[in-house]
């Protein structure tokens, strides 16, 4: 049972950022120290990614562990748990849905847990796709007009 009532809770849950959190931040930083340009916020294409790159159609989705069930953390709610377990199971069929639109489009759709933002495996996986529909990573180049040392 909740402690507010309907409409508080709605207010409340309303309230809820969907998009700019830490972990969307972090992968952010990590695409632009990694060199891969291009990419758009909350694109809007079904499902809304975190990331895309609408040129080459591909989609990035940082799915919270806590929110789409991640099976590494396994992090159930402790409360409410009638109303938490199948809300979980709705949001990853909604995933499903929305990945299989995409592609029937023609995107490539990534998935990356939050508490995998951080590996190497997931930015290899994003590089790759991006690598493979037209985006290079950049790599940092000497500048030899800054050389301040032989003439």
């Amino acid at each position: 049972m909740d402690r507010v009532s309907r409409q508080v809770r709605s207010q409340i849950m309303a309230s809820v950022r969907t998009a700019g959190g830490g972990p969307e931040r972090k992968m952010e930083a990590l695409l632009r120290g990694r060199g891969i340009r291009g990419f758009k916020k909350q694109w809007p294409v079904a499902g809304k990614p975190d990331f895309a790159w609408p040129k080459l159609k591909v989609a990035l989705f940082v799915d919270g562990c806590y929110w789409h069930g991640c099976p590494r953390c396994d992090r159930p709610s402790k409360s409410n748990r009638a109303f938490w377990k199948p809300k979980i199971i709705s949001n990853r069929r909604r995933d499903l849905r929305v990945a299989r639109k995409l592609r029937s489009e023609g995107w490539k759709v990534l998935r990356v847990w939050e508490c995998r933002v951080g590996e190497e495996t997931a930015l290899s996986r994003i590089v790759r796709a991006t690598q493979s529909r037209g985006v290079r990573e950049r790599r940092r180049v000497a500048e030899p007009w800054r050389d301040t040392g032989s003439p």
